[in-house]
């Protein structure tokens, strides 16, 4: 059948993939579309596909743009091509869902094509789903905090991982706050990753106890950066690098030097803006794969905090 007058098939990766409304628009701020957002993941696919390439993908779609509703979607559809990879990923208390792998560009412009505007991302690769990749740290600003508390925090986190050893490479989350990735080796799982990430977040409040917090409960966080640990959690997708946020601006999830972190601002860093902001410079990530982290240090802090007698932090769970 051939495509519609508000259809078009583009030619990705050697897959042919149906772009419905093309002219969309998506992002309200600079009227950027559908294909405006397909071409921004074309643009960037050497680095988007280092981060996100393999890996099982959660689905958020909003249908009407950045500005209507969503829902996630973690289940593929049946009438998905035929040349759609997925795998089966499964929660803690068993349920399983066949999901999208990121296995190329057409899978990314096929997603985009349903509306998703940006990635969520398993810690794992679909080939071998025992096994976590990185450690994704989350620094989140409780009510009050602005980007230079975020800023002070993520200096704090780098000179922690300096002091035991290990690299970490930090990107805006295309929101408020920063991510901070270590690539790891393939040897631990999801919950000794997470026992690390606990780690972490308690001693960063040791070290600045009105700066930092590592409090699960909001009402006990007050104006401080919260060190997320539960995106480290099993089977728990993270935004991913070079993803679009749903925000009227069309700002992405940046990677970065740790030495530009103190000259941006992470609203700036859009669709539009990204190519003049890269243009002549390297991928901030180019080399995360080269030197994988062992994360043996840090699940050290983790058996110094159990000697000590402290309880696992909390889970993804409300009281009551």
């Amino acid at each position: 059948m051939a495509p519609s007058r508000d259809e078009t098939v583009l030619e990705v990766d050697g897959k042919p993939v149906r772009v419905s409304r093309p002219g969309k628009v998506l992002f309200a701020e600079r009227a950027e579309t559908k294909l405006d957002l397909i071409e921004h993941y074309l643009r960037w696919r050497e680095p988007l596909m280092r981060d996100v390439g393999g890996r099982p993908a959660l689905m958020q779609r909003f249908p009407e743009g950045a500005s209507g509703k969503s829902f996630f979607q973690k289940r593929v559809p049946d009438n998905a091509p035929a040349w759609l990879e997925t795998t089966v990923v499964t929660t803690p208390n068993g349920t399983t869902s066949r999901a999208l792998v990121l296995a190329d560009l057409a899978h990314v412009t096929w997603a985009v094509n349903l509306g998703c505007l940006g990635f969520h991302t398993w810690a794992h690769p679909a080939a071998d789903p025992d096994h976590v990749d990185e450690l994704r740290l989350d620094l989140d600003p409780s009510p009050g905090v602005d980007f230079a508390d975020i800023r002070a925090a993520a200096h704090l986190l780098r000179a922690l991982l300096d002091e035991v050893g290990i690299v970490g490479h930090p990107k805006t989350t295309g929101n408020r706050g920063v991510h901070v990735y270590v690539r790891l080796q393939p040897r631990w799982d999801a919950y000794q990753v997470r026992a690390a990430a606990v780690a972490v977040a308690r001693e960063l409040e040791r070290r600045r106890p009105e700066l930092v917090t590592a409090a699960w409960w909001k009402e006990e966080r007050g104006r401080r950066v919260f060190v997320d640990f539960n995106p480290n959690a099993p089977h728990k997708p993270v935004f991913a690098a070079w993803s679009v946020r749903a925000r009227p601006g069309a700002q992405v999830s940046t990677p970065l030097t740790w030495d530009e972190l103190d000259d941006i601002h992470p609203d700036d860093l859009t669709i539009a803006s990204l190519p003049g902001h890269l243009a002549g410079r390297p991928d901030p990530w180019e080399g995360i794969d080269a030197d994988p982290q062992s994360l043996e240090p840090l699940l050290a802090l983790h058996e110094r905090d159990a000697a000590a007698g402290l309880p696992d932090a909390p889970w993804r769970a409300r009281r009551g």
